[in-house]
C-alpha cells in the first residue's frame, strides 16, 4: 500500500491528521466517560477535533498534545474558536507522548495512535509518517505509550486507547496487562478493513 493510499484511507490532509471514524469513536467514548472535574490529556491530538469535542461537551479541563508543530497550530486555532464561542476551550502543548508532564497529573488520558502496519522498506521522512505509521507491527508508538502513561495518571485515573485490529488487539492488551493495567472495552465498531475498539485501562497496582 502506498503512502497516498494510506493517507486517503485515514483522512490525512497535508501534514495534520484530520477527523475520521477512529476519531469519532474515541470522542464518543470520551464524552461518555469524562466528567466535568476530570483533568484530561489527549495525546497525539492532530487537528484537535477530539479535544474540542470533550471540552465543549463535558466542560472538563483538557490539554491537547502533539509532537507535530503543524498539528499544534491547527489545534490552537480550534481552541481559540471554541473559546470565542463561550464554550471554554483547551490548552495545547508540543509534546512527545507524555514526556513533559508531571507525575499523577491527569485523571484521564486519551490516545488515537498511529497504528497502520508499514513496510519497513518504505522509509518516510515527514509528518504524514508520524500521523499514520505504526511501524511493521502497527505498535511502534502504542508500546512506548503503554510503557509510560501510567506515570502521569492520578491514582484513580484511566486511559482510553483506540486499538485497531490491524495492530493486533490481543497483543496491545497483553502489553497493557504487562504494564499493570486491567482492560475493558468501552466502545467498538467494525469496518470492511478493520475493527476499531476503544479500551479503558486502569492500573491494577496499589
Amino acid at each position: 500500500m502506498s503512502r497516498d493510499d494510506l493517507a486517503a484511507r485515514r483522512g490525512v490532509e497535508t501534514s495534520v491528521y484530520q477527523p475520521a471514524e477512529d476519531s469519532a469513536l474515541l470522542a464518543r467514548a470520551a464524552v461518555d466517560a469524562v466528567s466535568a472535574t476530570d483533568r484530561t490529556l489527549e495525546v497525539g491530538t492532530g487537528s484537535g477535533w477530539v479535544a474540542e469535542r470533550i471540552a465543549a461537551e463535558t466542560t472538563a479541563e483538557v490539554v491537547a498534545a502533539d509532537l507535530n508543530p503543524h498539528a499544534c497550530r491547527q489545534a490552537r486555532s480550534r481552541a481559540r474558536a471554541l473559546e470565542s464561542e463561550g464554550e471554554g476551550g483547551f490548552d495545547v502543548v508540543a509534546a512527545d507522548l507524555v514526556s513533559p508532564f508531571a507525575d499523577a497529573t491527569f485523571d484521564v488520558v486519551l490516545f488515537n495512535p498511529p497504528y497502520l502496519p508499514t513496510d519497513p522498506d518504505n522509509e518516510w521522512d515527514d509528518w504524514m509518517e508520524r500521523a499514520l505509521s505504526g511501524g511493521e507491527s502497527g505498535r511502534a508508538v502504542i508500546d512506548p505509550f503503554l510503557d509510560t502513561v501510567g506515570r502521569v495518571l492520578s491514582p484513580d485515573g484511566f486511559v482510553l486507547l483506540l486499538v485497531s485490529s490491524l495492530a493486533g488487539y490481543e497483543a496491545v492488551l497483553d502489553r497493557a496487562r504487562a504494564r499493570g493495567f486491567s482492560a475493558e472495552k468501552a466502545v467498538e465498531e467494525s469496518y470492511p478493513f478493520e475493527t476499531l475498539t476503544v479500551v479503558r485501562l486502569r492500573s491494577d497496582r496499589d
